[in-house]
């Protein structure tokens, strides 16, 4: 259990950090940690005119790929799935047009270094 909640814990921090560098950046939010049956999206935001879906990744180290890595077919999966019940409950943006973004955070958990790779899978590709 204290494994669990220290997991949490850093998971938060990561996202903390990642929605400060995107609105930095210039992003709007949206939603943050919007749960849907089978899965969760982190962080929902605009960019100008596109609904951003974000997944944040967090790895102490880059070994063995790190965070970008770790989003693979099934968790891309989930992710278009969540995101499509996303929008069936938000009608606002059912014609938005989407992308799915990931941030990996590495390092110190209340300090990361964040890498934003924007565009990094469609929805297509999980079809």
């Amino acid at each position: 259990m204290a494994t669990e909640t220290a997991r949490r814990k850093t998971g938060n921090a990561a996202e903390a950090a990642a929605l400060r560098y995107l609105l930095d950046a210039g992003l709007e939010p949206v939603a943050a940690n919007a749960n849907y049956r089978g899965g969760e999206l982190d962080l929902v935001m605009l960019d100008g005119t596109v609904l951003v879906f974000v997944e944040v990744r967090y790895r102490k180290s880059r070994a063995f790929g790190g965070g970008f890595a770790s989003v693979d077919f099934a968790k891309r999966r989930k992710l278009v799935h969540a995101a499509q019940l996303f929008l069936l409950s938000h009608k606002q943006y059912a014609h938005a047009p989407c992308r799915f973004d990931v941030v990996e955070a590495s390092g110190d958990a209340n300090a990361p270094t964040l890498d934003w790779l924007q565009d990094a899978f469609r929805a297509d590709d999980v079809s």
